[in-house]
């Protein structure tokens, strides 16, 4: 199959205007029409629908695209590994990560990036709640929690202790729990859905942390609304060490049950669909994330 006619496709797909993809890779608009018309023949469907005054994609058009850009993924990579890929990475990079720790951690880093590498633009869906990669035709993702679908292929970017904390005034006013026991007496601070996590003690006891049976009066989709509630007083709420080390060191919240690790096998991991070709620009993202982030945290890594 023509890969230039693909990548006219997956262009006019993302624009929504056939013209400027084909302006984009040096085409006539007619030039551009008849290009993408063949590959529609070739395929014996149409991607694209067209008027005079807009471009749609079609059904089938929606169900091709992610196939069409794994193929010039694949092109992509093989070429990089004959050793005749572009010499800088080139091309729109889809990535997914949590709100919470992009703002704190890779939102700052981004302008060295892309100084670094001018021929890629980063499509950014930040958020806490999570993204289907497959279905969302993402390149890599942020997900700091046990790999387990099979699907996924990742790299370790850091550790991710997590740990139990609430506020002085908080503790001041309710008492500070001695057991995990008495977290049955206490406001909790939950996300939605939020797992039962295990509690191993220090000397072998083990117990869990289970928002579901206590008083979880608060609960939201949003890590850093949640560090803001626990910092408010609201309750005791499970948070990141990457997210609450600098408030730990101020003062501002405090480490409830110190004496128990919340043992859930939690680890930032850079993710991305098993099928998928590791493109350059993929690649150059990841290594600077490991370089920026991973190789030296910022954050400490056990209490």
């Amino acid at each position: 199959m023509d890969t230039d006619s693909l990548r006219l496709f997956v262009l006019a797909a993302e624009k929504l205007n056939i013209s400027a993809a084909g302006r984009q890779l040096g085409l006539a608009p007619a030039v551009a029409s008849a290009r993408l018309a063949k590959l529609e023949h070739s395929l014996g469907a149409d991607l694209l629908h067209r008027s005079t005054r807009k471009v749609a994609l079609s059904l089938e058009g929606a169900e091709f695209l992610p196939y069409a850009r794994e193929m010039l993924l694949q092109e992509e990579a093989g070429l990089a590994a004959l050793g005749r890929g572009q010499a800088t990475p080139t091309g729109t990079l889809r990535f997914t990560a949590s709100s919470t720790f992009s703002q704190i951690y890779i939102v700052p880093i981004l302008p060295k990036f892309l100084e670094r590498f001018p021929g890629i633009t980063l499509d950014l869906r930040l958020s806490d709640s999570r993204f289907d990669l497959i279905e969302g035709s993402f390149d890599l993702a942020i997900r700091n929690s046990a790999l387990e679908d099979t699907s996924l292929k990742g790299r370790k970017l850091a550790d991710d202790q997590r740990i139990l904390c609430a506020a002085p005034s908080y503790l001041k006013a309710r008492g500070v729990p001695q057991t995990p026991d008495d977290l049955k007496s206490h406001e909790l601070i939950a996300f939605a859905n939020q797992d039962a996590r295990p509690l191993l003690g220090k000397n072998g006891q083990t117990a869990s942390f289970a928002p579901q049976e206590a008083k979880s009066r608060i609960i939201l989709d949003d890590g850093l609304s949640q560090k803001l509630a626990t910092i408010a007083g609201a309750g005791i709420s499970i948070n990141s060490m990457w997210c609450v080390h600098k408030e730990l060191e101020s003062g501002a919240l405090v480490h409830v049950l110190p004496d128990y690790e919340i043992s859930d096998g939690s680890v930032i991991w850079l993710v991305y669909p098993k099928a998928n070709a590791l493109s350059p620009k993929v690649r150059v993202f990841m290594d600077f994330l490991i370089a920026e982030i991973g190789k030296a945290p910022v954050w400490p890594q056990k209490t």
